[in-house]
């Protein structure tokens, strides 16, 4: 893969609607970032929350990233939401290799709590008895694949887990970390170059993620003016988010005049942007 695919999936997956999901979280839970009994103020648990939102949205691109490398390697990649009715499983990887069907329950870091690690065979196991509804057993190799290896907190308790569900089950599992599953598919080469390309990606990314939304007005604007009403207007009518959350995320304003412009031209379309206009003018104006 080109390096530049590579960030781009990453940047994507990462940055990309990570204001419009902050803005509609503290619309909808504005407790979670002004309330009296927290030991944070207002810009630190938007922070942190970004911070969190960012480690989730890493996951998931390595997801995507996983499943370009195994086009690219030539494997088939099969649907991966499996089942009928009202319960649908969505797997993390699935594909096919000559007469092998590779299923990876794929996480960052095995650092889970005992309730996460019982609920992590648990879920393993419930995805690799629907698969057996489709493949052969014969055909299954499942996974319980951590790519960073520097953690191994459970490694003990899967092990266990795994090679009982094989026993049960009499299908292939395993447990890797790192390096050893790319070795296991024949592909190692993939994992340097992943180590390669994420060390020159984080030199690119900011220490810090911005919470300066005036920073890149336009960019900003375009990806919140789609926002439904119904999150605006809570937000804009709540006293205490306008005081203490808007000036930290738009203290030049610039943001919100494009928005009030928005509106402001959407008011013969309904009565509800005529509201939201002059709910964001007394902003403008305090």
């Amino acid at each position: 893969m080109d390096y530049s695919t590579f960030t781009n999936i990453l940047n994507r997956q990462i940055f990309e609607c990570s204001k419009r999901d902050l803005i509609e979280k503290i619309s909808n839970y504005p407790d979670r970032y002004i309330g009296l009994f927290r030991p944070t103020k207002p810009k630190a648990k938007i922070m942190q929350n970004l911070l969190q939102s960012n480690e989730i949205r890493f996951g998931d691109a390595l997801e995507i990233l996983f499943y370009k490398y195994f086009e690219q390697l030539g494997f088939i990649n099969l649907e991966k939401r499996i089942g009928s009715g009202r319960e649908y499983l969505d797997l993390d990887q699935i594909f096919k290799s000559k007469n092998s069907i590779y299923f990876i329950e794929q996480k960052v870091r095995d650092d889970h709590d005992s309730t996460k690690k019982r609920g992590q065979i648990s879920n393993f196991e419930k995805k690799i008895n629907a698969l057996l509804t489709i493949y052969d057993e014969k055909e299954l190799k499942c996974y319980t694949y951590f790519i960073d290896p520097g953690l191994t907190k459970n490694k003990k308790y899967y092990i266990h887990e795994l090679d009982k569900i094989q026993s049960d089950y009499n299908v292939f599992t395993k447990l890797c970390y790192g390096k050893e599953f790319w070795d296991e598919i024949d592909h190692p080469g993939v994992w340097e170059e992943l180590l390669k390309y994420l060390k020159c990606w984080k030199n690119e990314i900011p220490d810090m993620p911005s919470i300066n939304f005036d920073d890149d007005p336009e960019n900003t604007f375009e990806e919140i003016k789609d926002i439904d009403v119904s999150i605006y207007r809570k937000l804009f009518d709540n006293s205490d988010i306008c005081n203490e959350i808007l000036p930290i995320l738009f203290p030049g304003k610039k943001v919100l005049k494009l928005l009030f412009n928005f509106f402001n031209e959407k008011e013969n379309q309904g009565s509800i942007y005529k509201a939201l206009s002059s709910k964001i003018e007394k902003s403008l104006k305090t």
